[in-house]
């Protein structure tokens, strides 16, 4: 039973994580790389986890 409940968590999370396209990738990084605002900032604003970047 909980093979199956991790299984479908795992499903879920798979279907609703956020996807960015390339280009909005190249964006975040070059935002961050200006530096005018924090990195900690910038990934939340982007809705993304700092260990990501």
């Amino acid at each position: 039973m909980a093979d199956l409940t991790e299984t479908f968590v795992r499903t879920i999370r798979r279907k609703t994580r956020k996807k960015h396209e390339p280009d909005e990738k190249i964006r975040i990084v070059l935002e961050g790389l200006r530096g005018e605002e924090s990195f900690s900032e910038l990934c939340r604003r982007e809705g993304i986890a700092p260990n990501q970047y």
